[in-house]
């Protein structure tokens, strides 16, 4: 993950990060999304970040099964909750939504 100036965007900075490509979850993917999301984080907390937002990674051209990714992301997004003021899952579609409601309210 990297951080740069939000520039121009309502935000003070952008954290960057590469997904991992599905091949079938045998070589290691779960992990490196997890590192994706748990990177990010820590360059957030590092740059004072109070608010954060994530898309889906992974889950687009990259072929991440969304369900699977979005687990992924709620228990690393819940290791953070305490250490910032808000996370937030930016969702795509009315499936990735319903998706993330699901995992929440678990």
């Amino acid at each position: 993950a990297r951080v740069s100036p939000g520039f121009r965007l309502p935000a003070k900075w952008v954290i960057s990060t590469v997904g991992p490509v599905w091949r079938d979850g045998d070589h290691g993917e779960p992990g490196l999304l997890a590192a994706c999301y748990r990177n990010s984080l820590e360059l957030a907390l590092e740059h004072g970040v109070r608010t954060i937002a994530f898309p889906g990674i992974s889950t687009g051209v990259y072929g991440y099964p969304k369900h699977a990714a979005a687990e992924i992301a709620v228990r690393v997004m819940r290791e953070y909750e305490s250490r910032l003021e808000r996370i937030i899952a930016c969702t795509h579609s009315d499936e990735d939504t319903r998706i993330y409601r699901e995992l929440v309210s678990a």
